[in-house]
């Protein structure tokens, strides 16, 4: 079942009182078409960047063969040319219906999960798990960059508008790398606030970046989902500044033991480092 912008009301599971299963149950899983969306924005079926959305699950457990509790952290990601993104809080219930499955291996689960969320993804993905012996390599870091919050800016208003979006026409070309920790969006569905730190790298004419800041923020009373808000910065960006280069990712604060993470590019091939930061 493919669930369109105009459905999420009946169709979705967001929002809603939910039966979380314990037994797996691949049917939990809820793609919703990323044409819709990317419509809106005017975008071709040859679009303007690649890259992927970076989840990572910290609530994966399954039982093994003798019934005792297996832990995991789990790393999929999502290239951004799937037809589908794959609803959140079904991706959760999804998760959770392993919690009383018997798998003989994490090599079977992490072949189940590859299978199904690729199936709901509409082409493959990759999943990795990431086990506890393994948990002490895991670090913090964040986003590399220039930093935007540092700017003592008035706002005025708190929904994107591109106007707000110029460059130095008679500057020469630069690369720069801006972050803010100040990007916040709603749930389309439920209003609730999503949180996240978003680094922009691009060649071009210099971008105001009091105007950027501006923009960033006015996403704050803005309703999309994450990977539609990431793509939507990326457009606005790349026609209201003409980078040659551009590239653009969010790290989301984690809700239900997921977090989200978006990557758009127009020239890097390398995906940046899934490194998580201090709020998620």
């Amino acid at each position: 079942m493919i669930v369109h912008a105009p459905e999420f009301t009946d169709k979705t599971v967001l929002g809603r009182a939910s039966v979380y299963p314990t037994e797996y149950d691949a049917g939990l899983l809820l793609p919703i078409s990323r044409r819709d969306k990317r419509d809106e924005l005017g975008l071709p079926s040859a679009l303007p960047f690649f890259g992927a959305d970076i989840w990572n699950a910290y609530e994966v457990s399954w039982l093994n063969a003798r019934g005792k509790p297996q832990i995991a952290i789990a790393t999929v990601t999502v290239p951004a040319d799937t037809p589908y993104l794959i609803e959140s809080k079904s991706f959760k219930l999804y998760l959770n219906s392993y919690n009383q499955t018997r798998i003989a291996s994490p090599e079977l689960l992490t072949a189940q999960l590859r299978t199904d969320l690729s199936a709901a993804a509409g082409a493959s993905v990759l999943v990795r798990l990431v086990l506890p012996e393994e948990f002490s390599t895991l670090a913090l870091g964040e986003l590399a960059g220039e930093p935007l919050d540092r700017l003592d800016i008035d706002i005025d208003s708190y929904a994107p508008d591109t106007a707000a979006l110029t460059v130095q026409d008679d500057a020469p070309i630069i690369e720069q790398t801006v972050v803010s920790h100040l990007l916040k969006s709603n749930c389309p569905v439920t209003g609730q606030p999503d949180w996240a730190s978003i680094q922009i790298r691009y060649a071009g004419a210099p971008i105001d970046q009091a105007g950027l800041l501006r923009y960033l923020i006015g996403f704050r009373n803005h309703n999309e989902f994450h990977e539609q808000c990431v793509e939507r910065i990326f457009v606005d960006i790349l026609r209201a500044c003409k980078p040659v280069k551009l590239s653009v990712y969010a790290r989301y604060t984690r809700r239900g033991g997921l977090d989200i993470n978006p990557w758009r590019t127009n020239f890097s091939a390398a995906a940046p480092p899934n490194l998580r930061h201090a709020r998620q």
